[in-house]
């Protein structure tokens, strides 16, 4: 993940602020603290809040594509039911006319004659 020449430029001023171990502990621990803060600056980080806010945003956005995904699939479901019945009307009108067609029944009058 991070790359070895960065750990290496920390642990590089971590010792650097420690040489000076003569200091207060109190300047000691302050300047650890601002080089490892600088170090995370730089690795662009996100605050615990920030990943907890964006978690709740992506649960929200997932739970509405899900309903959006049942409510597409219904409507694929309702658009075939209509395609279907749709044509079992046109076969049926299709019967019909053949039934009523002027040539059966010209055809049965001849066979009449």
């Amino acid at each position: 993940m991070v790359s070895q020449d960065r750990i290496g430029r920390l642990a590089q001023q971590i010792g650097e602020r420690l040489q000076g171990a003569s200091q207060a502990p109190e300047d000691v621990q302050k300047g650890v603290q601002q080089v490892v803060k600088g170090a995370f600056d730089r690795l662009e980080l996100v605050s615990r809040e920030d990943f907890d806010i964006l978690m709740d945003v992506l649960q929200r956005t997932r739970g509405r594509v899900e309903a959006l995904e049942k409510q597409v699939a219904a409507l694929e479901d309702a658009l075939d039911a209509s395609a279907a019945a749709d044509e079992d009307a046109e076969e049926v009108r299709e019967t019909a006319a053949d039934a009523n067609s002027p040539e059966e029944d010209a055809g049965a009058g001849e066979t009449g004659r």
